[in-house]
């Protein structure tokens, strides 16, 4: 009966992970153009708020790792006040008018929204790994496919819903943020008889997990494969309307690459059972670098070439998010390491990338010559192709070396 009931609670995974997503890399594309859009504020200036805000981020998220084995016996209250913040957050960026100027505002409500964010997804990630590990019929890549499916789904949702929520309401923000706090408060419900305490854990065990030299390759190829999506995430809407000359495409596009990413993460997970989890990781990584050297060769109209690109990059970002926490949290489980303090780390470096993707790439655009409201000089839109499709390729290939020269045992590879 436990392993049926273990089994029939998969979809809250499913669910709790698709409304972290929603609160993840869709505001991270929304929330600075919405403000740049809605209350002048510059590329740069905005730049310099990410920067610090996702520095913020990196360096609390080993804290809050160690918050959260920490509250391990208070885990359901944590994540009550982890779920409000992040409510809290989001209202104020989208459905509030900023109470002061709106740079700040825009840095006091995004610092709310991903601290509970940040909180919520190692918490989650931890209760992950303890729940593969009680259950013989579920295995991390398994309980990692409904997961992703989940997330990706939240993020296809959340990508879009605001591109649709402008037929309904001059405020589609406002509309989006009503139904994001109704999508909380529906997977904190799901999510609640699944904060079991299985066995004590070490909240300071950063160290013991730092010198198990398989986990510190991880964490540094989860570093620098982050990076192609930290930059493409930043650039994606200015691509679409610079480079494509495409205005207006932007929502459907994000959704088939989103959608993509979706279907494919079942299909990763498949594959892992017959090739093993680093293999067809490889093989993930590899439509990658593929799609982004062809994105490199587009330019003003071909937006179904670039349909072409989303489709492909969506299957890639399937593999990544699939089958790379995947086979961390199967490290973590079979050498024993605390999966708070490991998923802390593990978030640490994942959004490492995200902070030095803002402080690089909107600089850099704005200096060659990209302002918004006025036609975009041949520089900037040089530019854009460079950062957009060229230097994620260039990070893929060395994320690609960096798998290939980390050892896993086979039966690492093929949970």
């Amino acid at each position: 009966m436990e392993n049926k009931n273990t089994l029939e609670r998969l979809p809250a995974y499913a669910v709790f992970a698709g409304v972290l997503a929603s609160a993840g890399l869709p505001i991270y594309i929304h929330a600075p153009k919405f403000f740049i859009d809605e209350y002048g504020v510059s590329l740069t200036s905005i730049a310099g708020i990410l920067f610090f805000l996702r520095l913020f981020d990196v360096i609390q998220d080993p804290a809050l790792g160690w918050l959260s084995g920490a509250l391990r016996r208070q885990r359901r209250i944590a994540v009550a006040i982890a779920a409000s913040m992040m409510v809290l957050g989001m209202s104020g960026l989208f459905a509030v008018t900023p109470l002061t100027t709106p740079l700040v505002w825009f840095g006091i409500m995004l610092a709310l929204l991903f601290s509970g964010f940040s909180f919520l997804t190692i918490t989650f990630y931890a209760q992950g790994v303890e729940k593969a590990v009680r259950s013989s019929q579920i295995g991390h890549v398994r309980l990692a496919s409904w997961r992703e499916t989940g997330a990706l789904a939240g993020i296809c949702i959340a990508a879009i819903a605001p591109t649709v929520f402008i037929w309904i309401s001059p405020s589609p923000f406002t509309v989006f943020t009503g139904f994001f706090v109704a999508g909380v408060t529906l997977a904190v419900v799901m999510m609640a008889p699944e904060w079991s305490i299985e066995k004590s854990e070490n909240p300071f065990a950063f160290c013991s997990i730092l010198k198990d030299p398989v986990v510190r390759k991880l964490l540094l190829i989860a570093f620098v494969n982050a990076a192609p999506v930290a930059v493409t995430s930043t650039l994606f809407l200015f691509f679409v309307e610079t480079v494509l000359d495409a205005p207006g495409f932007e929502g459907p596009l994000l959704l088939l690459f989103f959608v993509s990413a979706a279907a494919s993460a079942p299909f990763w997970a498949n594959i892992a059972k017959r090739v093993s989890s680093k293999k067809a990781l490889l093989m993930g990584m590899s439509v990658s670098v593929a799609t982004f050297a062809y994105a490199s060769l587009l330019g003003a109209g071909d937006v179904l070439s670039f349909m072409v690109v989303c489709i492909a990059s969506g299957l890639g970002l399937g593999a990544d998010l699939t089958l790379l926490p995947a086979i961390f949290a199967d490290r973590v489980a079979k050498h024993s390491h605390s999966a708070s303090p490991a998923f802390g780390l593990w978030s640490f470096v994942s959004k490492l990338t995200l902070a030095v993707a803002a402080i690089t790439v909107l600089p850099l655009l704005e200096s060659s010559g990209l302002e918004p409201g006025i036609p975009a000089p041949v520089e900037a839109v040089g530019m854009l192709t460079l950062l957009y499709a060229v230097v994620p390729c260039i990070l893929k290939l060395i994320a690609i070396g960096l798998l290939l020269l980390t050892p896993l045992s086979a039966d690492q590879c093929e949970s």
